[in-house]
């Protein structure tokens, strides 16, 4: 069906529940506090520096210590990290602490926790931020990086986790 006109916010969500995306956390820690979030938007900005960006909404004031920290690590997830993500989503209500608990973390160069065992860990110094309409952009240079086991992907499309098997994309367990 081609919308031409009249692209309001339901239709604007179905549209991009087609697109698919890697699964990361994003997390900070310092004076502001600990903070950790489900995130697909987020990708490569530059390689020199090394640069990403990760997409949060700003709406939501329980996201503030990203911006106030100065730091975020963008943790990418492994297709067996599933239960990490729902955690970190929000919809399970969980606090931080338990949040973090799911996993295992350490720090590498700017004291946001990093998880063992993810994919790839971007450790970023926030260099900028750019606020449009709900989401807040912010860009981090990177300082630290880790590159974890070469495991399949965990992947969101059409509203539910997903891994790569194959070149093709197969549900998970819970489909």
């Amino acid at each position: 069906m081609l919308k031409i006109n009249d692209i309001g916010p339901q239709a604007y969500r179905d549209a991009m529940s087609h697109f698919a995306g890697h699964v990361h956390v994003v997390t900070t820690d310092g004076p502001a506090g600990k903070r950790g979030a489900t995130v697909i938007a987020a990708c490569s900005v530059s390689d020199t520096p090394p640069t990403i960006l990760v997409c949060l909404n700003r709406e939501n004031p329980k996201n503030e210590p990203f911006v106030k920290n100065g730091r975020f690590a963008l943790n990418t997830l492994a297709s067996h990290q599933e239960p990490l993500s729902i955690g970190f989503s929000g919809m399970t209500g969980l606090p931080v602490e338990e949040r973090f608990a799911l996993g295992e973390w350490d720090v590498i160069s700017t004291g946001a926790p990093t998880l063992k065992g993810a994919l790839a860990v971007f450790d970023c110094e926030l260099i900028d931020t750019k606020d449009l309409a709900t989401h807040r952009v912010l860009f981090g240079k990177v300082t630290g990086l880790r590159m974890g086991d070469n495991l399949r992907p965990l992947i969101y499309h059409a509203r539910g986790y997903h891994v790569l098997e194959s070149g093709a994309v197969a549900p998970t367990a819970k489909e």
